[in-house]
């Protein structure tokens, strides 16, 4: 079973948030908090296996709560939900330590696909924060990073930047665009490498 600790100050959004993962047999919320010192002293004295953290709470920024938590339990999974768009935290949760960033307009149905991810080892990236790091890639970390890309990768990665479509650069490449798709992982894979904490070593996956 999966000790889950939910930190949000609404209950209405813990209560469902509640609701919705007891969905999974294989999880339990064992935990609620509202605040990030409230969540940091259960962690203290309780045992979790994951974390769904807001960044919204009222004592404390939920960016300091995931650094805090890390510096105390660098092996605990934080997945981040919050409010805000991806481009405003979600890079920033993913460099701090958190293994999943999820808006909480999200469909109810990725969360659990997210929990899932994370508690099979994986991290969890949403399509649109995968496309934001690539972006992040083509830009200036492409002379950096071209050296660890394989031909293939790099030719993917000089055609994005160049604002090849999917199905253009499998034209281009007399590639199907699944294989072009597995080069477009295997790049942000070496990026996301990159920017996480050097502890981290799970497996990385997106939806696309």
């Amino acid at each position: 079973m999966t000790n889950i600790l939910v930190v949000d100050d609404h209950a209405l959004i813990r209560k469902g948030l509640k609701m919705l993962i007891e969905e999974c047999p294989e999880c339990k919320v064992n935990g609620e908090a509202d605040t990030g010192t409230q969540a940091i002293r259960m962690l203290r004295e309780q045992h979790f296996d994951l974390v769904l953290l807001d960044i919204s709470l009222p004592d404390k920024h939920g960016m300091d709560v995931l650094k805090q938590i890390m510096l105390e339990q660098p092996d605990i999974k934080i997945i981040v939900l919050s409010m805000y768009p991806e481009e405003q935290y979600g890079v920033r949760a993913l460099k701090a330590g958190a293994v999943g960033y999820i808006n909480k307009q999200a469909a109810p149905e990725k969360l659990v696909g997210a929990i899932k991810q994370v508690l099979g080892g994986k991290k969890y990236i949403s399509p649109s924060l995968a496309e934001q790091l690539l972006n992040n890639l083509i830009g200036k970390s492409q002379d950096l990073l071209h050296q660890t890309l394989s031909n293939r990768e790099y030719q993917t990665l000089c055609l994005m930047s160049s604002g090849n479509s999917l199905t253009e650069i499998s034209e281009i490449m007399m590639l199907s665009p699944k294989t072009v798709s597995v080069y477009r992982g295997r790049m942000l894979e070496k990026w996301v490498s990159r920017i996480m904490p050097r502890r981290s070593t799970t497996p990385f996956h997106t939806n696309w």
